[in-house]
């Protein structure tokens, strides 16, 4: 019986789709098909023959409609139930996976994909291509969507080829036609060579990203360890001014205490005495009245004098504790107390000076930008102005106004740090400046137009070119100076290297092109200005 209703069931599905006919139609053979099914494998392949027998036809048969089958199937389809699954993987089809073409109901989750027939079947809709012998020489392969675009648009042929002269998939056909002379391997093997180059390319960029992970943690620790160490000298800076300050304060109580207690004990040597001189008058008092009763006006002006008590001569501003002393105690307190500040600060200056100095670099001049009045040592790190203008070309990068010349070496990231000696010179330019900054005519120092830089005029001078110009107040003349740059960070800093002291700080911009040291020796100024700036080395200090 089982037997029985198997032959019942293939007779009416059509052996291309699986399913039920659909306006089936027979051919000169004898056999049915869908009539799409039909069509579309017959474009599907160079030879005109039937699917199941492969009888081959010099011209597509005529398709007659086979009105038989077509009422049986609308009979079959109503009474024909839809297989439960027998493997129980065989589940509905998730988001994302491949569903049973076939299935009409709940779709089931896809276990091939046939090539010939261009439909992906699940377990039961695959069971013909299993055992009709026609059917298993159709190529299967993992369930895949969208198979139309596995086939070639002009021809309707399986792509199974690979031009490596075009880089694209093509048909048998396409290569008799447009491909002819190009030079075409199978799909597998540009696919084998493929991955190899794809599975080398990801694990380059695996290894890649490893180091870059590597790189970050090591910043990351870096980072870490600078913050640990900044925190820590700020905590010894702190600690020493609160200790000066509660030692300065305690000072100043002590001293204001010792003039309060001895005023305290001056008012109270005077109050006694005044309080005898009070028991005195009041006993002379009574002597007055005794000699007024009696009216003996002769004995009271003979003893008038010694009646009188002796005038007050006692200073009494000797029991108040000045003002103008305690003013002066918290005077010098502060004073010292500004005397530790600076200790501490140069102190903190100092360490951190040498943590940047880790990042010098190599700076040498580029002769390309110098101006013509400039004259560059051989080795490129000194230079000085000449009065005599040179003859030298005017290419774009040259400076034809401003007295300038740049570093060669550029940077778009990170840190750098460099020192210039200034020693004998009465004016100057440092910094660093934008690539794109205007090189001909007169431009402003000024971030806005692309330089960041601290100046020297008239010996003793000292200006940062922000916006708005800032006066420097330097406690010591520099006679090098360090320019510190965080790419990142946004930020330029000068430092003076011999006193260890930091001038001053450009923060919180934004470096969005590739930056280069920026060095004018201005005008020579009758010989008064005639020393060089001096790329120096950069002296390591632990």
């Amino acid at each position: 019986m089982a037997t029985s209703r198997l032959q019942s069931e293939d007779q009416f599905l059509c052996s291309i789709c699986l399913d039920v006919f659909t306006d089936p139609v027979t051919t000169s053979c004898g056999h049915n098909f869908c009539r799409t099914c039909i069509i579309r494998y017959w474009n599907s392949i160079d030879l005109c023959q039937c699917p199941i027998c492969t009888q081959k036809f010099q011209t597509r048969p005529e398709l007659r409609v086979n009105t038989f089958i077509v009422e049986m199937a609308a009979q079959f389809r109503k009474s024909v139930q839809v297989k439960a699954p027998s493997n129980p993987d065989q589940c509905p089809a998730k988001p994302g996976e491949v569903s049973c073409e076939i299935c009409t109901e709940t779709k089931l989750k896809a276990l091939k994909s046939c090539l010939v027939c261009l439909t992906s079947y699940c377990e039961t809709h695959l069971e013909p291509h299993q055992r009709v012998a026609a059917l298993m020489r159709h190529k299967l392969i993992n369930p895949v969507e969208n198979l139309e675009d596995r086939m070639c648009k002009i021809h309707e042929r399986l792509l199974e080829l690979f031009c490596k002269t075009d880089q694209i998939c093509v048909c048998v056909l396409c290569i008799k036609t447009d491909h002819k002379t190009h030079y075409t391997v199978l799909l597998e093997e540009e696919f084998g060579e493929m991955k190899g180059k794809i599975e080398a390319e990801v694990q380059q960029k695996i290894q890649e990203r490893l180091k870059k992970v590597q790189e970050i943690k090591h910043s990351l620790e870096l980072s870490k360890r600078n913050s640990e160490r900044e925190i820590s000298d700020s905590a010894q800076v702190f600690t020493a001014l609160m200790r000066s300050i509660e030692k300065n304060q305690a000072e100043l109580i002590e001293v204001i205490e010792m003039k309060q207690k001895a005023a305290e004990r001056r008012a109270e040597e005077l109050v006694k005495e005044l309080e005898q001189e009070i028991t005195e008058l009041k006993r002379r008092s009574t002597e007055l009245e005794q000699i007024s009763h009696t009216e003996d006006h002769l004995h009271l002006v003979q003893s008038f004098p010694s009646l009188c008590s002796p005038p007050l001569t006692k200073d009494w501003s000797e029991i108040s504790v000045h003002s103008d002393l305690c003013v002066g105690t918290v005077r010098r307190a502060v004073s010292q107390l500004e005397e530790t500040l600076m200790s501490e600060m140069k102190r903190l200056c100092d360490a951190e000076l040498k943590r940047i100095q880790q990042y010098a670099v190599d700076v040498t001049l580029d002769p390309d930008t110098a101006h013509c009045k400039l004259i560059l040592s051989e080795d490129g790190k000194q230079v000085r102005h000449g009065n005599t203008r040179q003859n030298l070309p005017d290419n774009p990068k040259r400076f034809d106004s401003a007295i300038n010349v740049l570093g060669k070496e550029s940077y778009s990231s990170g840190r750098f740090y460099y020192e210039v000696t200034v020693t004998g010179k009465t004016e100057w330019n440092l910094g660093v400046s934008t690539e794109s900054v205007n090189r001909k005519g007169t431009v402003t120092l000024s971030p806005d137009n692309g330089r960041w830089a601290v100046i020297l005029r008239d010996g003793s001078t000292y200006t940062a070119c922000s916006p708005s110009r800032v006066r420097l107040s330097l406690r010591e003349k520099p006679q090098k100076v360090g320019v510190f740059v965080d790419y990142e960070e946004g930020q330029v800093s000068f430092y003076d290297v011999e006193d260890r002291s930091h001038i001053f700080s450009f923060t919180g911009y934004t470096f969005t092109e590739k930056l280069y040291p920026y060095f004018s020796p201005y005008h020579n100024d009758g010989g008064k200005n005639s020393a060089p700036l001096i790329i120096s080395h950069v002296n390591h200090t632990d």
